[in-house]
């Protein structure tokens, strides 16, 4: 990663989101300034409030700045883009739709018209090998739970061949069990796919076990990045062998003191 393009694959410089509302401006974020690397693993988290989807969806182009730019590839991120994949916390699928088909038409949105039939149907169940739910393509989202609705969003995303990949609180609307397990399919997904990642979580020992930094934001509103935490654990990751490691405990106690001492929660003092 000596070039600057891969030292620089995602930038932020100087944004601020200010948005509209029946009180007046409401400042969200102020002086975001962030790089990602090519192939790096990112979680931005913090308080509920503080800014952290706004983030995402300034990445992703779903939103404008009020100020400053964003780059993806030194390319000005001027709205959403394929080599850009989001997958949100609710899984939106079509619920009409098979498992299959709801995959299949990220797909032919993206390689359509370069591709025929077949080579679509093949990346179709390709991304559906790659989460573990070949065997579900043809039921449709209400005969199957909610991970797996999760992991037809992950297929999806991972379907379009992204560049980076975007995820809001993927596993947070799962209980713990499933949300450990798709936390480790996603370590190995990133491993093989070497896709850009930057995901939005609550969880503190998610933030560790996936990420290579997490970027800990402040109280909104103006909200910006507190403190930038570079997680050096080796890769592969096992959760049960990381439990007892003393660079793990390190930053998950780093992490917690940012968020429960130094951005104690404005809400516990309205209370």
């Amino acid at each position: 990663m000596s070039d600057s393009l891969s030292s620089k694959y995602i930038e932020v410089q100087g944004v601020a989101q200010t948005f509209k509302t029946a009180r007046g401006p409401f400042v969200a974020l102020r002086d975001i300034n962030l790089t990602v690397a090519k192939g790096e693993f990112v979680a931005l988290i913090g308080h509920s409030g503080c800014g952290k989807s706004t983030l995402l969806n300034l990445i992703a182009g779903l939103t404008v700045p009020t100020q400053g730019a964003l780059l993806c590839a030194n390319r000005e991120i001027a709205g959403p883009g394929p080599e850009r994949a989001v997958v949100f916390q609710n899984h939106s699928l079509l619920p009409w739709l098979t498992c299959f088909d709801n995959v299949y038409l990220a797909v032919e949105r993206v390689f359509g018209m370069t591709e025929k039939k077949p080579q679509l149907k093949a990346r179709t169940d390709a991304a559906l090998a790659l989460v573990g739910l070949s065997a579900a393509a043809q039921k449709r989202p209400g005969e199957i739970s909610g991970g797996m609705k999760q992991r037809v969003g992950i297929a999806r995303a991972l379907s379009m061949e992204p560049k980076v990949l975007l995820m809001d609180e993927p596993f947070g609307a799962l209980d713990a069990l499933t949300r450990a397990k798709l936390q480790d399919e996603l370590l190995d997904i990133v491993t093989k796919t070497q896709a850009t990642v930057v995901m939005v979580t609550h969880d503190v020992d998610e933030a560790v076990l996936l990420s290579d930094r997490i970027v800990m934001m402040t109280n909104g509103p103006a909200a910006t990045i507190g403190e930038i935490l570079r997680v050096d654990l080796p890769r592969p990751r096992n959760r049960v062998a990381l439990a007892e490691d003393r660079g793990y405990l390190q930053c998950r106690k780093a992490v917690i003191d940012f968020l429960y001492t130094r951005q104690a929660h404005v809400e516990k003092i309205a209370a």
